[in-house]
């Protein structure tokens, strides 16, 4: 095993991963042209690389090789790895009747059965060194993707671009709600530039639209430039266009969800709902569509669907949690993903709310069926009841911890609603003096930065950028 493991060692540190394009193949298979001739020493290939390579390998495209520069230039010559095997178990041509056939052993049990499990191992942990970073790095686009800046409560036009079936138009209210939706065909075939600039500008104007979300997919620089049209036409509208991801909108679309969300609209429509939502709050409307189906990677189909599935996952509660999640208005799917709360849960709290009105504190919580103790333990954190009977519901103190607060409260001889963003006073405090069995100096010095933030949003604040048109 030892040996086999040096030569495991010496063969990827010596080793290249060399690729030719099969015969016949080079005109079907010219994505993969930077491969044809290729050679890379193992230890050095990028995983992007590796991935692109087993990818020519198994489209018939490309013939990958294992290479090492300790090979034998003549295959009649013993190769480095055969000779230090044999000064492994002493074997050398000292002139006695065996010396030749345990030399030819060696070299049979190296080509024929070493060199075959060896070279299996090194593209298994080719493969494997490009799945984990493949994995972190859709995991990155994805958390970009989910903290994205959020638009905020504007009125929003959100507009999924198209030639033939034309370009659908909704236009949500600032909490995200339906309020018009039409279709328009400014582009090829129909071209009614004209009258598609009108229509836009009357329904922005009955309804106070503020930002304009176009659809990054087909069509979407002809439906650009129609928003930038419509912007220097009617400066008095006060408009702002953006272009956003609409990846997973047509998912999103034909889910059960959106039927059940937006049961009386068309399905093509509901893209544009989708388009207009992503740009007021990329995260709760995200979560509503498999991180699978976002697009977070050019390789992602051929990683291991569970491994990138779990990293997926996990990068979504981790952003919803670090967010946080209001509780009287979000939907199933964001909060099914809020720590301790499953898909199941999520949909008993927005029964009991339909039922029962808005929640008035966290406490409140606990009487919602099947969310016991260790359930409201794990999720109390992360939900916030804005406007609620407590102002400290509204932030990320957890309800275990309002014991800390009353102490807080009880030596700045202050009420809660004046010590909440009074940031001048806050400062002043020593997070040692409130410190007990439970919760230490850490704990504490993050209640006193809540407070004074109470429900701080960790994404970038909202900014938009102006291109020059025509560059």
């Amino acid at each position: 095993a030892t040996l086999i493991g040096a030569l495991r060692e010496e063969a990827w540190s010596r080793g290249r991963l060399c690729s030719r394009v099969r015969a016949g193949k080079a005109e079907p298979g010219a994505k993969f042209a930077d491969y044809f001739e290729f050679s890379e020493p193992l230890a050095k290939l990028p995983s992007h690389r590796i991935l692109a390579l087993f990818r020519g390998e198994k489209e018939e495209v490309l013939t990958l090789e294992l290479v090492s520069d300790r090979a034998a230039p003549d295959r009649g010559e013993p190769s480095a790895f055969e000779r230090q095997i044999a000064n492994r178990f002493k074997i050398a041509d000292r002139g006695r009747p065996g010396d030749r056939w345990l030399i030819d052993t060696v070299r049979l049990a190296w080509r024929t059965r070493i060199l075959v499990h060896i070279e299996s191992d090194l593209r298994l942990r080719l493969w494997q060194a490009a799945e984990d970073v493949a994995v972190q790095v859709f995991a990155g686009n994805l958390r970009d993707l989910l903290l994205a800046s959020p638009a905020g409560a504007r009125p929003t036009m959100g507009l999924d671009p198209g030639y033939r079936t034309g370009v659908k138009v909704a236009v949500i209210t600032g909490t995200g709600q339906v309020a018009t939706t039409t279709t328009i065909y400014p582009h090829e075939p129909q071209r009614r530039w004209d009258e598609s600039i009108a229509q836009l500008a009357r329904l922005a104007r009955e309804h106070r639209v503020e930002l304009i979300a176009i659809g990054n997919g087909t069509a979407s620089r002809e439906t650009d430039r129609l928003g930038a049209e419509l912007i220097r036409l009617h400066p008095e509208l006060g408009l702002t266009k953006v272009v956003v991801s609409e990846a997973g909108a047509s998912v999103y679309s034909a889910s059960a969800f959106a039927s059940q969300e937006l049961p009386g609209l068309d399905v093509s429509l509901r893209g544009a709902v989708s388009i207009a939502r992503r740009l007021q709050d990329p995260l709760a409307e995200l979560v509503k569509i498999d991180p699978q189906s976002i697009g977070v990677g050019q390789y992602q189909h051929d990683l291991g669907e569970h491994k990138l599935s779990r990293a997926l996952d996990a990068v979504v509660e981790d952003c919803v949690n670090a967010v946080g999640v209001d509780v009287n208005t979000a939907s199933t799917p964001l909060l099914s993903r809020v720590s301790g709360i499953g898909e199941g849960l999520a949909r008993c709290i927005v029964s009991y709310r339909e039922a029962h009105g808005p929640f008035g504190t966290r406490a409140v919580l606990k009487k919602v069926p099947r969310l016991g103790p260790k359930a409201f333990e794990l999720s109390a954190g992360f939900l916030r009841i804005r406007n609620g009977d407590d102002p400290v519901d509204a932030s990320g103190v957890h309800p275990e911890a309002y014991p800390v607060v009353r102490r807080i409260l009880a030596a700045t001889k202050s009420q809660l609603e004046r010590l909440i963003g009074d940031t001048s006073v806050l400062r002043q405090l020593e997070p040692e003096a409130f410190t007990d069995a439970v919760f230490g100096i850490p704990t504490v010095t993050d209640i006193l930065r809540e407070l004074e933030k109470p429900g701080r949003d960790p994404r970038p604040a909202f900014k938009t950028a102006n291109f020059r048109e025509g560059v």
